[in-house]
């Protein structure tokens, strides 16, 4: 038993409370929905505050919060440079980079979607096809997230997972089927809040492990494990030297940002004069919220030996565990609402975005007869579909993961984006791009990255359990090499 009595109805209570608040706003965005393009956009632009609260809460997940504090926690020193300031700066700075193009290319042939973007861009159905159909990876996202937050309210309510994962499937794909856009910005804005202040709390509750300052922190975790001081960590299997902790997460921040949940978020907005704030906004709040991977030192200082009376926890428990031996139930039901909105904000993002792809530019263009089927109602349709998919995928990661539920995210997830990348960066910044040379580039991601993943290629995929960073930083710079040769090769032959 991980919760006590009174913090597990103080949960309860929190559980009712904050599935109000969220019918409200589904009911107050579901007025304002009235086919498939309020619901992938909105019925108009919403303010630069709300935007990059959306966005600032919708990049930073469950991963973020709950994850990938467990690798820290393992690992060490390592695994704080790599997620808590490489792949943030490389976040950061690629969002700028692209946001302020993007936007204004997308609000020009108003696209609802990434594969539309792409499509319309490189006049291309077959693009769009193409990026609809490897979508469907995001939904090794969904589950990373599924599992996060299952694991954190099964510790709080101490009840099975299976239980607890159904009825958490159940209502979010079910209210996310009707308010869209229209309710998930301004969700998303107070699920912001919330991780702001949990966020601050998280940071600030190892405070006493400074008391000897920065040394005196060191001196702890090397009393447990010498590995967890090190800048690098010989005995992981992501942070081994610098070409994994650096390289590789410059790469894979970079690319990061063109996924759809996450690159579209910009044509939410009025106009384009409110892109400087939109990014000012959420860059500031994720800066806050990428430095709770902290936590996870604070998490292996508490289970120094990674067990709980004995019991053996896994890398995904860490954080939920620390919660509920740390908090009382009074700051803890506080800490859980930010853990759930930090899960929930990116969920909704990912469930809007990626069933509209799946409607709009999958089923409708390959099977012509569900054009009967009004768009919006094909929607909800689709996300029926992946509510169940995604549960018997999520169920499967608790009781199987391997690692960490994230190993089985990131490759799914980073295949995505390594094929996107091309398309996106050079439908931006290049003119009269040869179709062939973002097809090529693109095909070659995917195909690059699974292959050295489970091919087992360059002595990094060696490991019973292996590093997508590596094969998808791989995947990404040769997917470069490759489009941009034939890009200067068709521009000589014109």
């Amino acid at each position: 038993m991980f919760a006590s009595e009174t913090w597990s109805l103080y949960v309860t209570l929190l559980l009712i409370v904050y599935s109000l608040v969220i019918i409200f706003f589904v009911v107050r965005g579901m007025r304002k929905t009235k086919d498939i393009d309020d619901f992938a956009l909105g019925s108009k632009g919403f303010p630069a505050w709300a935007v990059g609260l959306s966005l600032a809460a919708s990049m930073t997940s469950a991963a973020t919060f709950i994850i990938n504090p467990g690798f820290i926690a393992l690992y060490g020193f390592a695994g704080l440079i790599s997620f808590g300031f490489v792949m943030p700066i490389a976040i950061f700075g690629s969002l700028i980079f692209f946001t302020k193009a993007f936007q204004k290319y997308g609000s020009t042939v108003k696209a609802l979607t990434m594969a539309q973007w792409i499509g319309k861009r490189y006049d291309s159905k077959g693009l769009t096809i193409f990026f609809a159909f490897l979508s469907l990876l995001l939904i090794t996202f969904i589950v990373l997230i599924c599992v996060g937050l299952t694991q954190i309210i099964s510790k709080s309510l101490n009840l099975e997972p299976f239980y607890v994962l159904l009825a958490l499937i159940v209502f979010v794909f079910g209210y996310m089927m009707f308010g869209g856009a229209n309710s998930m910005v301004y969700t998303n804005s107070i699920q912001a809040i919330i991780m702001f202040v949990v966020a601050i709390i998280l940071i600030l509750s190892g405070a006493e492990y400074f008391n000897g300052g920065l040394d005196g922190f060191a001196t702890i975790l090397d009393n447990i494990d010498p590995n967890l001081t090190q800048t690098t960590n010989e005995k992981s299997f992501l942070f081994r030297d610098y070409f994994e902790i650096i390289f590789c997460q410059i790469i894979i921040g970079i690319a990061i940002v063109c996924q759809p949940h996450i690159i579209t978020k910009s044509l939410f907005l009025r106009d384009a004069k409110s892109v400087n704030k939109y990014l000012f906004i959420a860059i500031g709040c994720m800066t806050v919220f990428f430095l709770v991977v902290m936590v996870g030192f604070y998490a292996r200082i508490t289970f120094p030996d990674l067990t709980l009376e004995g019991v053996p926890l896994k890398m995904d428990e860490l954080v939920s565990a620390y919660v509920v031996k740390t908090f009382s139930a009074g700051v803890g039901v506080i800490i859980v609402a930010g853990l759930i909105s930090a899960g929930l904000s990116t969920l909704e993002g990912l469930i809007q975005s990626l069933s509209t792809t799946i409607s709009t530019d999958l089923i409708t263009p390959l099977f012509p007869s569900v054009k009967k089927i009004s768009g919006f109602a094909l929607n909800k349709i689709v996300i029926i579909a992946l509510g169940i998919v995604s549960f018997w995928l999520s169920y499967d990661q608790i009781l199987n993961p391997d690692i960490s539920v994230a190993i089985f995210a990131q490759n799914g997830v980073y295949a995505y984006f390594a094929a996107a990348f091309v398309p996106v960066l050079f439908g931006i910044y290049f003119k009269k791009v040869s179709k062939n040379a973002v097809i090529i580039a693109s095909v070659s991601a995917v195909v690059l990255h699974f292959t050295i993943y489970y091919g087992r290629f360059t002595p990094y995929m060696q490991e019973p359990v292996n590093n997508p960073g590596v094969s998808a930083a791989i995947a990404i710079v040769a997917s470069f090499i490759i489009g941009n040769s034939i890009y200067l090769f068709s521009k000589k032959q014109v």
